[in-house]
């Protein structure tokens, strides 16, 4: 009996011997720790030395190199985890730093004063948030300073608002865009045209235009560009100068038709200039407007649909917090208005970022650390109602949103398919840029709907089939206004043009020498997202050519004009007034419903308004003349609604040229 409770003893003593070789020691580096390891540790204190020269001059990453040959050696020592934990702190990769902190933690609990702290926040981006709340907690138990004692309360409120905001994860699909777009440096800013077929983003990466190492160690800021194909995105390609120099140059915004681009210069603060694309050339930038760019720093910038209104980042006197967003709208001589601060609800006391407005004009995406963020910078969208109010911002939701960093979101006009950048683990680099899918009608029969219809296409001459720089303009039918006026590309003759829904549009295509071409676009409200593609041939100026007015529009059986129809008819008048020996036909049609009389009758009674209307505007009664065709020449078949529909027209013919 008495030999066995000496076994039972010995036993217990040599586990409780065991147990303390093996706990975690705060081991030093020296060679009676390391027996036989001479060499190796003597490597290690060189590296460590090398590494803490890096560390306090603020070079983080270069000390994790000079630190990773200790940390083999000695996975122990409190200092080193310590130091390595704070070097991934200050990187992008922000939750790496949890496992040494916790370590540190563990082997030497006064490793720091701020220990619990950055353990705090460690937990925090890994969404640890329970955890996170208790180290935030009882760190804000040591504080005095009451600014510091703020900020701790937010980030435990940050870790309250990840808790309820995983509740309910969002229905998308988040995609690295890969090797062709991201590398082991930093991409950020991507920009999308409104139908998604063209990329713009800002790259520091090795072999840009400056290819110089500044003082953050990092490359010069360059523009780069990638196309969509059928494969997916091309390989990224600099786009070179004039927008790219030899020091920092960044994309800052992109008109939906992606014909005007914004760029960032590093001057005077940070300025906001204007370029514009002439065929497949892209301008010298020039300053977008002393009014804009103060001495304050001047950031990211969106264009409205309607070309009219630019919403942009400043720390400007005017703001409400750090950064806020603001705007500016254009006058008739093509000025920017003094900035308009946007206001609340959207900009916060913190920091707005990366501001974004949907081609539908109501929606407004930006970034920012304030408001209910999980964490770092959020994605936030408000929505502007019929008043010109803006709703409280909403948090898109996780997992579009980390405790990280999401920043610079923007959409295409479809609202499938969204870009931003952000510093996940799965990255090729620092900042990589990330495809968002969101789901649609197709698949998610609730999906909200876009209120907005994209069309785009090529604008040719009808003879030579030669791609036009032509004018483009959008009118307000109901009101007789023009909203929008652009050009098409003058290489491709391609055009983008987005339509809120909501409004009876008027799309008129003209050039100098040509007869205009019109199209129309009734939307309702309610009108779910379209994609059309509308090529036009515009037809020179000569005897025999015929157009379609596709916007004069009378009451029903009736030959009245609708008001709707003056800005159609007002350009007719123009023409005619800029070729003064130019003589027209202006021809009645209808669909086959009815009597022979009567559509002849009402064809010809509409015709002869429109020649009244002309005269009305000062064109010689004797260049005009009127018929009503009834049903006797149809564009299209009389037995769908759609064909009787195009049927019903009016059309201008060219009788004498001089």
């Amino acid at each position: 009996m008495v030999t066995e409770m000496k076994t039972i003893i010995a036993t217990i003593a040599l586990l409780f011997i065991l147990g303390i070789a093996t706990a975690q020691v705060d081991t030093k580096f020296t060679t009676s720790n390391f027996p036989g390891k001479a060499n190796e540790v003597n490597a290690a204190k060189s590296n460590i030395s090398n590494g803490n020269s890096c560390f306090f001059a603020g070079d983080y990453a270069n000390a994790l190199k000079y630190y990773a040959q200790p940390q083999k050696l000695n996975p122990n020592n409190s200092d080193l985890n310590f130091k390595i934990g704070y070097c991934h702190y200050n990187s992008l990769q922000k939750s790496q730093c949890l496992e040494y902190f916790e370590r540190a933690y563990k082997l030497n609990k006064a490793i720091d004063k701020k220990i619990l702290f950055y353990l705090g926040c460690g937990y925090h981006w890994n969404y640890r948030f329970e955890e996170a709340k208790k180290c935030y907690a009882d760190y804000l138990k040591t504080v005095r300073d009451k600014n510091e004692q703020t900020e701790i309360r937010r980030l435990i409120q940050q870790c309250d608002n990840g808790i309820e905001i995983m509740k309910d994860t969002v229905d998308v699909k988040i995609i690295n865009l890969g090797e062709n777009i991201n590398s082991e440096y930093r991409e950020y800013i991507p920009l999308v045209t409104s139908d998604g077929s063209k990329l713009y983003f800002t790259s520091r990466r090795k072999g840009g235009t400056g290819n110089m190492i500044l003082d953050d160690g990092m490359y010069c800021e360059d523009i780069y560009e990638s196309t969509h194909t059928q494969s997916g995105w091309s390989k990224a390609r600099n786009i070179g100068s004039p927008l790219n120099t030899t020091l920092n140059d960044a994309v800052a915004g992109l008109s939906p038709d992606g014909q005007t681009m914004y760029v960032y210069m590093d001057t005077n603060g940070g300025d906001i200039y204007v370029s514009t694309l002439r065929g497949s050339k892209w301008q010298k930038p020039k300053n977008i407007s002393e009014k804009i760019n103060k001495e304050s720093h001047e950031a990211t910038v969106c264009l409205s649909s309607d070309n009219k209104t630019l919403y942009f980042i400043s720390n400007n006197s005017k703001s409400i917090g750090m950064h806020d967003i603001f705007y500016s709208t254009l006058d008739r001589n093509g000025n920017w208005s003094a900035p308009i601060n946007i206001g609340r609800p959207i900009n916060s006391e913190y920091e707005e970022r990366g501001v974004f407005i949907h081609p539908d004009g109501r929606t407004l995406y930006f970034s920012s650390n304030g408001h209910n963020t999980m964490g770092g910078y959020d994605i936030f969208k408000s929505v502007r109602d019929e008043n010109g109010n803006w709703s409280e911002p909403e948090n898109l939701g996780y997992p579009i949103n980390t405790p990280l960093d999401e920043t610079y979101f923007t959409i295409t006009a479809s609202g499938r398919n969204a870009y931003y950048t952000s510093a996940r683990p799965d990255g090729f680099g620092q900042w990589d840029i990330y495809e968002l899918k969101f789901p649609t009608k197709e698949n998610k029969p609730n999906a909200p709907k876009v209120l907005v219809t994209l069309v785009k296409g090529t604008i040719t001459d009808a003879d030579k089939n030669s791609p036009l720089e032509a004018n483009i303009e959008i009118t307000d039918n109901s009101k007789n206004e023009v909203i929008s006026t652009f050009k098409s590309n003058s290489s491709s003759g391609a055009y983008i043009v987005n339509l809120p829904s909501g409004k009876n549009y008027g799309l008129s295509v003209s050039k100098d020498g040509y007869l205009f071409h019109s199209e129309n676009f009734n939307l309702a409200d309610t009108a779910d997202f379209q994609e059309l593609v509308i090529d036009v041939q515009l037809k020179k100026i000569q005897v025999g050519t015929t157009i379609i007015l596709k916007n004069i529009f009378f009451d029903y059986n009736k030959s009245s004009l609708q008001p709707e129809s003056y800005a159609e008819l007002d350009r007719v008048a123009e023409i005619l007034k800029k070729q003064p020996n130019l003589k027209i036909e202006i021809s009645g049609h209808t669909d086959n419903q009815g009597s022979l009389k009567y559509n002849t009758d009402l064809s010809e009674s509409r015709a002869k308004t429109v020649v009244d209307y002309l005269i009305g505007k000062g064109i010689a009664e004797n260049r005009l003349t009127y018929k009503g065709y009834a049903y006797e020449k149809p564009i299209a078949t009389n037995d769908t609604e759609e064909g009787r529909s195009a049927n019903r027209r009016v059309e201008f013919k060219i009788l004498e040229t001089k």
